[in-house]
């Protein structure tokens, strides 16, 4: 029974106070919107592929050469994200960043036990991460060959700018959808803060469980009648 009415009276809280609830959400979502569309810069992003194989004509595949590749990758990130090819970067495309903050836009992924992987760069201009993209690829397979006095890697995939292309972030909807849910939670948690702080005495069942006596007789509002002339 007191779980029926403890239910209840949870319920009625919700109702009561669905208005400020509502208003809560409804900010919540309106803020986020406001600064996911109008204050936060979008960001893009461009791939390209590479291939690690060193180049053999006319010779039989060598399970060993292929695992000497694949291992060679996680060496090439590094080299990629390393001043001497970042550095030529940013001056052949007369770039104002530092190494460092260009660093922070690339991202290697190494796909599984292949010898491919990929370079993703991410800026708020769309046609500069593809440019950006395809040159660190291309200075990187320049200058592989004297760094590490081999010829393996090929570019298998460029970046290319698409018709209309979408930001990777900030997402908007999940961000609106997140602030509904926090705006949600808070106004309910508000509802029933402001319910336990209000002490005032509403109707009889709060007078027997503030005094713990029981309620021997009410009086009933009357409405007014006017008197008639």
């Amino acid at each position: 029974m007191e779980e029926t009415v403890s239910f209840k009276e949870i319920i009625q809280t919700i109702k009561k106070w669905r208005k400020l609830i509502v208003l809560l959400t409804l900010i919540a979502a309106l803020i986020s919107g406001t600064i996911s569309y109008f204050l936060l810069t979008p960001v893009y992003e461009a791939s390209t592929q590479l291939l690690v194989n060193q180049k053999r004509e006319g010779s039989p595949l060598d399970p060993n050469q292929i695992q000497s590749n694949i291992d060679m990758i996680n060496t090439y990130s590094v080299i990629i994200k390393s001043p001497a090819i970042l550095g030529k970067v940013i001056d052949d495309l007369g770039l104002t960043q530092s190494v460092e903050q260009l660093n922070e836009k690339i991202t290697i992924n190494i796909q599984g036990e292949s010898q491919v992987f990929s370079l993703t760069i991410e800026d708020s201009d769309p046609a500069k991460a593809v440019e950006i993209a395809n040159k660190v690829s291309n200075t990187f397979q320049k200058e592989i060959s004297n760094i590490m006095n081999v010829d393996n890697v090929s570019i298998l995939a460029k970046a290319e700018m698409k018709e209309n292309p979408a930001p990777i972030k900030p997402n908007s909807l999940l961000n609106i959808a997140i602030a509904l849910i926090v705006g949600l939670v808070a106004g309910v948690g508000l509802a029933f803060l402001l319910e336990y702080m209000d002490n005032t005495i509403k109707d009889d069942k709060d007078i027997e469980t503030l005094l713990d006596l029981p309620v021997l007789g009410s009086i009933q509002k009357m409405p007014q009648v006017q008197d008639k002339e």
